[in-house]
């Protein structure tokens, strides 16, 4: 083979060094845009196979050299169901909507549990991620969607548990089970939008990582996890509709337990939680265009 100057094989050279020599199929021109961007689900949808490595690589990582391996999952929501139990029920005698108090509050600590863990992991995973950021390209939103899908383990194991708590204390899986996956789709759409913007944000500032756990904490008393959506008067109760998280934790007892809901609630938090998820699509689309400058 011809080589060129350097020991390059003559078409290489010139193709390197005379780019009007190279084939017009390899040229590309890179144009910087600016302003919103649309979401390029194309794109998303060409390199899935790169988002289900990303999300079985953070299961690898959260669980590697762990004591109890996937145990973890069930047992932050089920050391909560116990101290609730005894605070709240024993002691303040806080109801249940008839049904047994800790099935009661572990229904509630399922889906709340599944949005906590993934606001805080995705918030901090673009930073946690800025060695890959910088140097290849790839679409950025896989990697806050890979700390959230990563939980999907966890909720499976945890709703294994709900049916031995339930069958425990006795109490009937409700027909109403078939919406289960819809209050599952509506968790995952809520920690996706809040978990795109916060993510985003953390790149250029860094203290968002000392707000989100003073968030976590502070929605989670406005969510009702430990208190029936009755406890609260009713010219309050489609306020706290506002709180997508109200919906969802009311819909994911009416599916497993069977309490009573007000659907106008439900169709409020829907309705937040999918204006969240569209933010935070487009509000992280807006922001990605300087992640690796700064990162």
């Amino acid at each position: 083979m011809a080589k060129g100057t350097l020991g390059l094989p003559t078409a290489l050279y010139y193709n390197l060094s005379y780019p009007r020599y190279m084939p017009t199929q390899f040229e590309r021109i890179l144009k910087p845009r600016r302003g919103w961007q649309p979401i390029n689900f194309r794109e998303i949808w060409i390199r899935r196979e790169l988002l289900a490595f990303l999300i079985w690589r953070d299961i690898n990582i959260r669980y590697r050299q762990t004591l109890f391996g996937g145990l973890w999952a069930v047992i932050q929501p089920l050391a909560g169901m116990v101290v609730f139990t005894l605070l709240f029920n024993r002691l303040a005698h806080i109801g249940s909507d008839n049904a047994p108090y800790p099935v009661f509050a572990f229904a509630g600590l399922v889906c709340w549990t599944l949005f906590a863990n993934g606001v805080s992991l995705s918030s901090s995973s673009l930073i946690g991620n800025r060695q890959l950021i910088s140097k290849i390209y790839f679409p950025r939103i896989f990697i806050p969607l890979g700390s959230i899908g990563a939980l999907l383990l966890d909720i499976v194991l945890n709703l294994l548990l709900m049916g031995g708590l339930m069958v425990y204390y006795h109490w009937p899986l409700s027909v109403n089970v078939i919406w289960l996956p819809l209050f599952l789709l509506l968790t995952l759409l809520t920690t996706c939008g809040i978990g795109f913007i916060l993510s985003a944000l953390n790149v250029r500032f860094h203290d968002v990582k000392y707000v989100v756990p003073y968030l976590l904490q502070l929605w989670f008393f406005v969510t009702p996890v430990i208190y029936p959506n009755s406890f609260l008067p009713d010219r309050y109760q489609l306020l706290m509709a506002l709180n997508p998280m109200t919906g969802v934790v009311a819909g994911f007892r009416h599916s497993l337990l069977g309490t009573a809901v007000r659907w106008e609630m439900i169709a409020l938090s829907s309705l937040v939680s999918i204006s969240l998820f569209i933010v935070g699509l487009f509000a992280f689309r807006r922001m990605e265009t300087y992640f690796a400058d700064v990162i």
